[in-house]
């Protein structure tokens, strides 16, 4: 009765597939299958079809139009993180990509997969290059630090933070660095600009680089309070880094900030003479906190609130700002593989391929801040029309 079955069951299946392909029975557990590779981030995009128009020339940049599938790392960026940054972008809307804004505003509460399907349906990806096709440039960091500070000058605290001087925005040249600390024209034209005063040169130059700051400021009556000094000027003198004149005078091989303060820790003779080697003198403005604890940093260059780990300072000329950007830096301090937005530029940021990545505030984001420096690759996305 079991062959006759048999022989029945292997009938039926010749008629659709043959015989041999039908299983005996078995009393052996069925093996185990291996789990499915995950699909690669190319394959979880949606379909990427539109066809690619000719390369654009901003500035002193080329764009060069991609597929979706060439940005590492598009299909796993937690979007909805970035959603904040590009609201503030809305809030000085510029042109060309202000045109967005109110789709941007209907999708904040989006899931990521419909943020970037969104992306991927009205704007193509443009990679960045310099005029003679680099597509590889550099990335650094930068940071609001927190230093503690008095309203008047004591023992301590001596090193003095200034406004502008009156006759700042009629000159074409302002004093160096060293004139401004030793000459007394210079220093009676700032006598009375003094906002505050911190006790280690260093801190000031650290907020003159990075444009702003908080400070956590004793006033006279003894209470503390935290304000922000946000850039208001220069002296129009080119920046120089100290850390490459410390490497120009063999004086040390690590030049992040970190390394920079250790020597300075152990030299401290020479510390002026390498304040002085960097001729631009940064002027600030106070401004009230409204929220001491708000992760939201100084206002950058198109006006807008920076946002820790979705701003970025660009060459204008190259990437126009407000301009949403595809950023890839492989390391070695960090990979970054996300969506940022160009709110911000800086004297040192040059060149098409150059960005300086917003950390956030305080001693830990300056601890890395001062470490980043690594391989970048850009790609702006604009619009669709």
């Amino acid at each position: 009765m079991i062959h006759m079955e048999r022989i029945i069951a292997c009938m039926a299946a010749l008629f659709f597939a043959g015989c041999a392909s039908l299983p005996l029975p078995s009393d052996e557990p069925p093996p185990a299958r291996a789990p499915a590779p995950a699909p690669s981030p190319a394959a979880r995009l949606p379909a990427d079809e539109v066809p690619l128009g000719p390369a654009l020339v901003r500035g002193n940049a080329r764009w060069q139009p991609v597929r979706w599938s060439e940005l590492p790392g598009v299909a796993d960026d937690a979007l909805n993180e970035a959603w904040n940054a590009w609201l503030r972008n809305c809030e000085r809307p510029q042109p060309v990509t202000g045109a967005l804004c109110p789709e941007v505003r209907r999708l904040v509460l989006a899931s990521p997969e419909e943020q970037r399907d969104w992306l991927m349906q009205r704007l193509q990806p443009y990679r960045v290059e310099s005029p003679q096709g680099a597509s590889e440039g550099l990335l650094t960091g930068y940071f609001e630090p927190v230093i503690d500070a008095t309203r008047l000058p004591t023992t301590a605290n001596a090193v003095p933070l200034y406004r502008p001087p009156e006759n700042l925005a009629q000159a074409r040249g302002w004093y160096t660095r060293r004139e401004i600390d030793t000459l007394p024209e210079a220093r009676d034209a700032l006598r009375g600009r003094e906002i505050a005063f911190v006790a280690d040169p260093l801190d000031a130059l650290s907020l003159q680089v990075q444009g702003s700051g908080r400070l956590r400021i004793t006033e006279p009556d003894g209470r503390v309070r935290l304000v922000r000094l946000a850039f208001a000027g220069s002296n129009g003198e080119p920046y120089r880094s100290v850390g490459n004149w410390l490497l120009q005078q063999g004086a040390l091989r690590d030049a992040s900030w970190p390394g920079i303060k250790a020597w300075a820790a152990q030299n401290p003779g020479r510390v002026q003479e390498m304040l002085w080697s960097n001729p631009r003198y940064v002027f600030f403005r106070e401004e009230a906190l409204a929220d001491p604890d708000a992760s939201a940093g100084p206002r950058g260059a198109q006006g807008v609130a920076l946002t820790p780990g979705r701003s970025i300072a660009v060459d204008s000329n190259a990437i126009p700002y407000g301009t949403p950007v595809w950023l890839a830096s492989p390391g070695p301090l960090m990979t970054l593989q996300r969506l940022v937005f160009a709110q911000d530029t800086g004297s040192a940021i040059t060149g098409a391929v150059r960005a300086d990545y917003f950390v956030g505030s305080g001693p830990d984001a300056g601890e890395i801040a001062g470490r980043l420096k690594q391989p970048l690759r850009l790609w702006v996305l604009w619009p669709r029309w």
